[in-house]
């Protein structure tokens, strides 16, 4: 694997599970990087030199020598096909690849609305919590724990993307009043993704009486 020539910037807050994510992902790949903290806040992710590299105005967002990217999944898929050597973290086959992929969409999509909604309305919004976030985020859960029934991994037997994707929010879902005491294949598989060499873990925030 060649490194990079310098150190990857990425644009990051300590609790932002969507920058988790990509902060993981360099630090599984042993990759030199500088993080850049933005004060969420303060909305410096709305400020017009922020905007010029993430035009959303969300984090994450890293730069790689000329090459800049935002979204979360998108700096995976990258990273892992820039530097993740013999392929493992995103497979090159059309199953494979597929399975990956279904899992970035639900990280997107019922992960975001679930666990990550859960989470954002206790951690930074300060709210009593969101009930149709945590059905939601249960809902999810049941089918990632039979998923993880079957396999050590969401996309089969060995770590993918997939996992860098879901780990944070999953891992992190108590945080927004989400016990995860009914799902013991999902506790054990994030003991296996926090087992893997470089892995670096997310700031805690206080769990909900």
């Amino acid at each position: 694997m060649t490194l990079p020539d310098r150190p990857i910037k990425l644009y990051w807050h300590e609790k932002s599970g969507h920058a988790h994510r990509a902060q993981l992902m360099l630090s599984l790949l042993g990759l030199p990087c500088e993080t850049i903290r933005i004060d969420l806040a303060a909305r410096a992710q709305k400020a017009p030199d922020y905007l010029a590299i993430s035009p959303f105005g969300q984090i994450p967002a890293i730069e790689d020598g000329g090459t800049v990217l935002w979204d979360s999944c998108a700096i995976l898929v990258y990273l892992a096909k820039r530097y993740g050597g013999d392929g493992g973290w995103l497979p090159e086959d059309p199953a494979g690849a597929a399975e990956v992929q279904r899992w970035l969409s639900v990280a997107a999509g019922p992960l975001a609305a679930g666990p990550a909604a859960a989470r954002r309305a206790v951690v930074f919004l300060r709210s009593g919590g969101d009930e149709t976030a945590k059905a939601a985020a249960h809902a999810l859960l049941e089918v990632v724990e039979a998923a993880l029934a079957e396999r050590d991994y969401l996309a089969g037997a060995a770590p993918t993307i997939a996992d860098v994707a879901g780990y944070t929010y999953i891992a992190h879902a108590p945080e927004g009043g989400v016990s995860l005491d009914p799902y013991p294949a999902i506790r054990a598989w994030l003991a296996r993704i926090e087992a893997l060499p470089g892995f670096t873990p997310m700031a805690a925030s206080p769990v909900p009486a």
